[in-house]
This record gives C-alpha cells, sequence and structure tokens, in this order.
C-alpha cells in the first residue's frame, strides 16, 4: 500500500475545542460536538492539564491499520517529532516517548552534545537508533527556537504517576517500586516530574 504519510500530515495544522478527556497520554477535544482523540507526550499534557480550551498543532499518521492524530502544545514540539519519525526506526510511539521522557529543551541539548548514551535511556530505544537519530538531527535543530521547560504541576499524587506509567506500557510492580524511590528522593514532585523521572528508570 502506498504510504500517504508525507502529503496527509499537512492536512490538519491544528485543532482548537473544549478538551473534554485528558490522561498523560492522550487527549479528547471536542470541536463543534465531534471528538478528536489525539496521542500525547507528557509535555503536552503538562501544558494543557488545568485549562477547559486548547488548541494543539496536529501531526497525521496514516497506516494500513490505523489513522493517527498526534497533538502538540507547540510548533517546536511538533518539528521536533517530525524530525524523530523521519529517522529510520523511529516511529510515532517512539518518538512520543522520547518527547515523553525529555523536555524539547532537554532533547535539543542531548542530540547538540551527541550523548547518545543519554538518549538511549528512552523505554524501547536502544544504543544504535540513538545514535542514529544524533547523526542525523544533529545541525538541523539550529532553526528551532528553545523549548523552556513547562511549569510544575501541584498537587501530584503517586496514584496518577502510576496510572499513566501502566498505561504507556509499563508493568504496575516496576512501576510502583521505581515511584517509590523517587517519591523518597523529591517527596514534592509533581506529577509529571513523577513520570518523567520514572520514564528515565524504567
Amino acid at each position: 500500500m502506498p504510504n500517504y504519510q508525507q502529503n496527509l500530515s499537512v492536512m490538519y495544522e491544528y485543532i482548537r475545542g473544549t478538551v473534554a478527556e485528558l490522561a498523560p497520554a492522550y487527549v479528547v477535544i471536542d470541536v463543534g460536538g465531534v471528538g478528536y482523540y489525539l496521542q500525547i507526550s507528557l509535555e503536552t499534557y503538562s501544558a494543557i492539564e488545568h485549562v477547559e480550551h486548547a488548541q494543539l498543532f496536529v501531526h497525521y499518521i496514516v497506516r494500513e491499520d490505523a489513522q493517527l492524530l498526534y497533538g502538540f502544545a507547540s510548533k517546536v514540539e511538533r518539528e521536533l517529532f517530525r524530525m524523530l519519525i523521519g529517522v529510520s526506526g523511529v516511529g510515532g510511539n517512539t518518538a512520543r516517548m522520547i518527547l515523553s521522557t525529555y523536555s524539547p529543551h532537554e532533547l535539543q541539548g542531548i542530540i547538540a552534545a551527541g550523548n547518545a548514551v543519554l538518549l538511549k535511556n528512552v523505554k524501547g530505544l536502544g544504543l544504535k537508533t540513538a545514535q542514529k537519530i544524533i547523526v542525523e538531527l544533529s545541525g538541523k535543530l539550529t532553526g528551532l527556537e528553545t523549548a523552556s521547560p513547562t511549569g510544575a504541576v501541584t498537587g501530584a499524587t503517586t496514584e496518577e504517576a502510576l496510572a499513566a506509567l501502566v498505561m504507556l506500557g509499563f508493568a504496575k510492580v516496576a512501576a510502583e517500586k521505581v515511584l517509590r524511590t523517587i517519591v523518597r528522593e523529591s517527596p514534592t514532585a509533581s506529577v509529571e516530574e513523577l513520570i518523567r523521572l520514572a520514564l528515565k528508570r524504567l
């Protein structure tokens, strides 16, 4: 089957509407009674967690078995996502996991420094693919504005963080163990911080 992804990825520029449902891995945006299911990173989740209305920049992927919408709170994050999936061996879910583990600001620093060892800490990403990402994207990020880390969210709980990690595909027992350690080390961490720190250890 022909790959229409390149043509269809620009079909939607953004979606703006009411946040009908939100989880660390996805959001449903209601636009005039139609709910759009968009897969998101932790960076975007943090940016829209406490808003009733949101505008997300969109990347649309068509596969033989699915049509997927990915949503991003900033154009910088979307551009990084597009660069990542342009690397052979990096799919949409892997790119989203990378952007959930590291903020755009952190990711740009890792690639600029050529730190493949740090990049391979992302779940499902081996050293060879991490090295390929750095080689292919090195020097291509200079046109991107520096994305500052999103502000922390208060009132986080380990239960929310655990639910998010399980949703992202991690074993509950392993996630619980890592979260207990993180909470001891950082008792005031927000839900986003707990998840991001756990992703770097699982």
